[in-house]
């Protein structure tokens, strides 16, 4: 039982580093200037709302690599 309990423990703080990790390469990728350059909508909602206000297609971009 007592190593369960550690095994859980020490998941949960790996999974932590990992998320802070992920989470300070996404912040990095921010600062970039390709990405400045852009006007992203973050949900489809603001994308479907905006695209219909300026008359314009959307494209959607998916990634696992930098989301927290």
């Amino acid at each position: 039982m007592a190593t369960l309990a550690l095994l859980l423990a020490a998941g949960g703080t790996a999974e932590a580093q990992n998320s802070d990790a992920l989470k300070r390469k996404y912040e990095s990728k921010l600062t970039e200037a390709f990405v400045g350059k852009i006007n992203w909508a973050h949900s489809l909602e603001e994308a479907k709302k905006r695209a219909r206000a300026e008359g314009k297609p959307i494209l959607g971009y998916f990634t696992r690599s930098y989301s927290p």
